[in-house]
């Protein structure tokens, strides 16, 4: 059974109801960031039950020591870790001498939590009766501020219900805190000062090694029935602690409540002489505003972010609340203003997977910033990837390769390969093809063809470099073969021939040739210093080719169709409709040894290829495809159902592309995969986005121009999105009468529709 608690609202996650056993996974799935920072949604007061604490800072880092059995040549001597950062939203409350812990309390009432994405904040309210048995009503209200990213604000009010009470507030600041995924318990926080001053206190710390310097400040007020009280603080200090502790008497019925405006300011934006004072100076800044203008504020910057990404459904509640929730936590995650920050798999919720950048990002994430952003936030996804060349060179140097041949990392924060799987680090080499297809896709979206000669081709030509190397002659097959790879489906591991790498290596060697020879043409001064710094030459060009032409890829003429790689027909194929449920998910029943002679695929493996390179088969081919590795996939990865529900859409199958659709949408809302309590799934959140938009909606890039084959799932009334394509807005509204189209621009735009071509003028609707 998936979880059902959160309850269905179109624009809100809402849960209601307090349970232990369910506090972890609530503090994912209400997780609230602003592209800066984030925090998993943490109580405030002290709470002394299971609870998984995180708060984290974009682009901060720890490389933590691989921890291996024995060594393997080329291993990567760390992990880098996303680091659970200074703990500032800590109030630790005392009425009448006892502690609020709803572990603790003799009775919680009305507990109702809701993470308002429209206007992005967060609240919690409660009543709770203290062993002492006074019962206390509490909300509290937080959100990070998207204009100002250095603060976050919390209001935090007690109301006595039965009886008078003295109410303590200490907001605190914590920086002894500790990862959950340490390999040595390693202190990963260097703590070297604190002050406090009045209503402010901040601590400052570094991280050990990557010598990031943080102050993580605080600046607090408090209020008797809304009046702002001068109130001054008892303080409580320690080596990695500073508290302010404020008591008022307050009468039945009567609030009491503290505003406290908190955040960090980082060495990677100010010198770190200087943290304290910029600290100082961006909370008063919050402060002199007051909450309620910041909270303003907060909602027109979400206001304007939902105006170009909202995605609204109608007549379908938890399909419509599963596609608002995807896109709002990839805009907590990343909003496209620094191109040193990437999109971490669990964004700004937990620690697993070292909040590290993925393929996932080239792969999935960049169609819905091209889309719903400007061009220029893609173009700064490519730039990161451009930025560690140099490194991916080095990457590949470790394991053999030459002559400026790059193997980009499979997880990294600095270019460097921080991951230590050997079947995934050394192995799944596909992802060296995603940065290709990512300028790819890139040039065929925007037209911005400029980025290929200023950074793009050295890129695909380190990139073609690896694959013409990491290619065997196979004088059996009179081929060139890949050995020793692991596919998507990291459910096999050390294989030949996974088709999907053969196919991406072949894909990547002709494309990278077709852009020399056009910036050959048309760039001449850019090619010739692209030839002078890469040392490139006709003979290579032509061995690289030679490669290119004659790649093997394992088919079976019995089934007709490509296989996942040369011994999938030797297992034993038993399908997942077969399979007891109670084996499910394999990945937590099953022993690594079994699934790895299963037939059972993680996530789309060949189907990913039919994805990417769609243009490049016939329907028939996908359908064959489709209908032959489907039903061996149990989707034990989040990013397996989104490709699988726009082939479905694409194949007309909307009632398989409708579930698959769901899965996607809701895969942490429900919990599809028993894991939510680590953190969401925020790569695989931009698959949501494409599900809809270029599954069902039929999005594609056809001779330079928009194509749109739209269709509609019966559970649906109806739906819309928005398109930014090279600077023009276009709205599109899908309903089963038909498509309108509504372009916001100031020149013609010419789309197909259904393979048919119309021209749409700015400001005037159009109905297909």
């Amino acid at each position: 059974m998936n979880q059902d608690y959160i309850q269905p609202d179109n624009w809100s996650i809402i849960e209601e109801g307090f349970d232990v056993e369910r506090v972890k996974s609530s503090e994912s799935l209400f997780s609230i960031g602003n592209g800066a920072m984030g925090q998993r949604a943490n109580f405030e007061e002290a709470y002394s039950g299971p609870t998984f604490q995180g708060s984290y800072i974009a682009g901060v880092y720890y490389p933590d020591k691989t921890r291996v059995g024995w060594w393997k040549n080329g291993y990567p001597e760390y992990f880098a870790k996303v680091l659970n950062a200074p703990n500032w939203i800590g109030i630790n409350i005392e009425i009448n001498g006892e502690k609020l812990d709803l572990h603790r309390c003799a009775s919680v009432l009305n507990f109702r939590r809701e993470l308002h994405m429209k206007e992005g904040w967060y609240q919690r309210s409660f009543n709770a009766v203290l062993l002492n048995g006074i019962e206390v009503s509490v909300k509290s209200t937080r959100f990070l501020s998207l204009d100002l990213d250095e603060v976050g604000a919390i209001k935090y009010e007690v109301t006595p219900v039965n009886k008078e009470a003295t109410i303590a507030f200490t907001p605190y600041l914590d920086s002894g805190i500790t990862n959950e995924d340490t390999n040595w318990d390693d202190k990963f926080w260097d703590t070297y000062d604190h002050a406090h001053k009045g209503n402010s206190a901040y601590i400052s710390s570094k991280t050990m090694k990557t010598e990031f310097h943080v102050c993580t400040g605080m600046l607090n007020q408090i209020f008797v029935d809304g009046e702002l009280q001068d109130t001054y603080p008892t303080v409580e200090t320690s080596h990695t602690y500073v508290g302010l502790s404020y008591t008022v008497d307050v009468v039945k019925g009567k609030t009491a409540g503290i505003t406290k405006y908190g955040g960090y300011t980082v060495s990677l934006n100010h010198k770190k002489e200087d943290l304290p004072s910029a600290s100082a100076a961006v909370l008063k800044q919050a402060a002199e505003s007051g909450f309620v203008a910041l909270l303003d504020l907060q909602k027109k910057a979400w206001s304007k972010i939902w105006e170009m990404a909202d995605i609204a459904i109608d007549g379908d509640v938890k399909a419509q609340q599963g596609i608002r929730f995807n896109i709002f936590q990839l805009n907590q995650t990343y909003l496209g203003k620094d191109a040193r920050l990437n999109i971490g798999p669990k964004g700004f919720t937990g620690e697993k997977y070292g909040g590290s950048t993925y393929w996932d990002t080239e792969a999935y994430c960049i169609p819905f910033y091209m889309a719903t952003k400007d061009q220029q936030v893609a173009r700064n996804l490519l730039t990161y990837r451009y930025n560690h060349l140099e490194k991916a060179i080095e990457n590949a140097e470790k394991l053999g390769f030459t002559n400026g041949a790059a193997l980009y990392p499979m997880v990294t924060m600095n270019g460097e390969e921080c991951h230590n799987e050997w079947e995934i680090t050394f192995e799944e080499i596909h992802r060296n093809g995603a940065m290709t297809f990512a300028i790819y896709n890139y040039l065929r979206y925007t037209g911005d063809y400029n980025y290929v000669p200023e950074k793009g081709l050295e890129v695909m030509i380190a990139i073609a470099r690896f694959w013409h190397q990491r290619a065997t002659f196979s004088t059996d097959k009179n081929k060139y073969v890949i050995l020793g790879v692991t596919g998507p489906n990291e459910y096999e591991n050390n294989v030949n021939n996974n088709w999907y790498t053969n196919y991406l290596a072949k894909w990547c060697i002709a494309y990278c040739v077709e852009n020399i020879n056009k910036v050959k043409t048309e760039y001449n001064s850019d090619y010739q210093r692209i030839i002078e710094k890469t040392n490139l030459g006709q003979e290579e060009i032509d061995t690289m080719l030679e490669v290119a032409q004659n790649m093997y890829f394992p088919y079976s003429e019995k089934h007709e169709v490509y296989l996942q790689q040369d011994g999938f027909l030797d297992k034993e194929l038993i399908t997942v409709a077969d399979l007891d449920r109670s084996q499910r998910p394999i990945n937590q029943k099953w022993s690594w040894d079994r699934i790895l002679r299963s037939p059972y695929i993680k996530q789309a493996d060949t189907l990913q290829g039919f994805y990417m390179f769609e243009d490049q088969f016939t329907k028939e081919e996908l359908a064959r495809h489709f209908d032959f590795y489907e039903p061996f996939t149990v989707h034990e990865s989040s990013l397996s159902p989104c490709v699988h529900s726009i082939q479905a859409a694409a194949l007309d199958r909307m009632d398989q592309a409708y579930t698959f659709y769901l899965r996607t949408s809701r895969l942490d809302l429900d919990d599809y995969n028993k894991e939510v309590e680590e953190g969401l799934h925020i790569t695989s959140m931009a698959g949501t986005w494409m599900s809809i938009v270029e599954g069902f909606g039929g999005l594609r890039i056809k001779n330079d121009k928009l194509s749109f084959a739209p269709k509609i799932p019966k559970e649906w009334k109806g739906y819309s999105f928005n398109v930014n394509f090279r600077n023009q807005i276009l709205k599109v509204n899908v309903s089963k009468e038909g498509t309108s189209f509504n372009l916001e621009g100031d020149q013609e735009l010419v789309i197909y529709v259904d393979g048919k071509e119309f021209n749409i003028s700015p400001n005037t609707l159009i109905t297909v």
